[in-house]
């Protein structure tokens, strides 16, 4: 199964007329952050695929709808909900959540029918105190609230994870040392531990075609998403 990878910027091979055309094959979508809401929305409404996001560090309009920080008592869990239902997007938000995915694919060692597994953390390093930015202790923290949902998935499904899905790369992995786009250190003992098949990210905009894309890190193939990618699973 092929499964469209965007990320950073609204790329004119996916927002135009013709993308059903080019990308009609695809099983679903994984959008890695900094993307406007509405270029997610036509991704959602052209292709009708399952389509999953996580928010960047840009492009924050929507993000108090989603994240749990700015929930209060004006806004409890159930209006959120609603609030989110009635932006019409149709994308499901991975905000350091684990889902069994509404794709059904065969387990590479099992050879069993099961979920695609996909788990997501969005946002960038703590730079200058904005919306949607972690200190290392605070994705580390983050990372470990999702713990005992990938448990129960190796338990009820025989594997962890199949999907990574951020908007920040590891740090040393794809990253740049300049504070805005430095990675996270714990990225490294989240796919050492629950080896995901692929972590797909954002972040960091690829101008020179030396620069890597893709990479097999630890067991884990790590795809830098900015723009478009396809990856097959």
């Amino acid at each position: 199964m092929k499964i469209l990878c965007v990320s950073d910027e609204v790329d004119p091979f996916i927002y135009n007329p013709a993308v059903k055309q080019l990308f009609g094959d695809v099983g679903a979508v994984l959008c890695a952050g900094d993307l406007p809401m509405d270029y997610i929305d036509f991704i959602v409404s052209t292709l009708n695929k399952p389509t999953y996001f996580v928010f960047g560090n840009h492009n924050l309009s929507e993000y108090k709808y989603y994240a749990s920080e700015f929930r209060s008592d004006s806004l409890s869990d159930q209006n959120s909900m609603e609030a989110q239902a009635s932006r019409g997007h149709g994308a499901s938000y991975l905000g350091f959540k684990c889902v069994a995915s509404e794709i059904t694919i065969e387990d590479p060692k099992t050879k069993k029918k099961r979920p695609l597994l996909i788990a997501g953390a969005p946002g960038s390093i703590d730079y200058n105190h904005g919306q949607c930015q972690f200190t290392e202790s605070q994705m580390k923290w983050k990372l470990l609230s999702m713990a005992p949902s990938l448990m129960m998935n190796k338990l009820r499904y025989g594997s962890y994870l199949d999907i990574f899905l951020t908007h920040a790369s590891p740090r040393r992995i794809h990253d740049k040392e300049d504070p805005c786009h430095k990675g996270f250190e714990c990225f490294h003992d989240f796919l050492k531990k629950y080896e995901p098949r692929y972590m797909v990210h954002g972040h960091i905009h690829l101008y020179n075609q030396n620069e890597e894309r893709v990479g097999l890190y630890y067991n884990t193939t790590v795809v830098n998403a900015y723009s478009h990618h396809v990856i097959e699973i």
